[in-house]
């Protein structure tokens, strides 16, 4: 006996949500994300885009995603709201700062095991 449901192709249904999302964000003007890209992008935490959007500091929607009902934010308020915080600002500022550490240090040791290497070559005897 055939089922009734047709075959659910996944990667067409992802492929036809994001292409629904492009329309959407070009009919507002404004890009419209899930709050995971709009963490990664603003680098404001998803407990504090919640905190946003229930307190009605930034707008929301809900829209169906591939994998059920998908919280979306317009990135360009996420954006200006993380900027008005003097907390966030400092915390994006330590993050490449310390990126920025982290980018030093190792350029050190990659030198330093460059040198480590011309000294342990055996020598060449006159």
């Amino acid at each position: 006996m055939l089922s009734t449901f047709a075959a659910v192709d996944w990667e067409d249904r992802l492929d036809d949500w994001q292409n629904e999302l492009e329309l959407q964000a070009q009919l507002d003007e404004s890009e419209w994300v899930p709050l995971d890209r709009a963490c990664a992008a603003t680098g404001v935490s998803r407990p504090t885009l919640r905190n946003w959007y229930r307190t009605r500091q930034i707008p929301s929607r809900l829209v169906d995603g591939p994998h059920g009902p998908q919280r979306l934010v317009p990135l360009a308020n996420v954006s200006e709201r993380a900027a008005a915080s003097a907390r966030i600002r400092n915390s994006v500022q330590q993050r490449l700062d310390d990126a920025g550490q982290l980018a030093i240090l190792r350029a050190r040791v990659d030198a330093l095991e460059l040198r480590l290497a011309g000294l342990e070559q055996p020598r060449e005897s006159s």
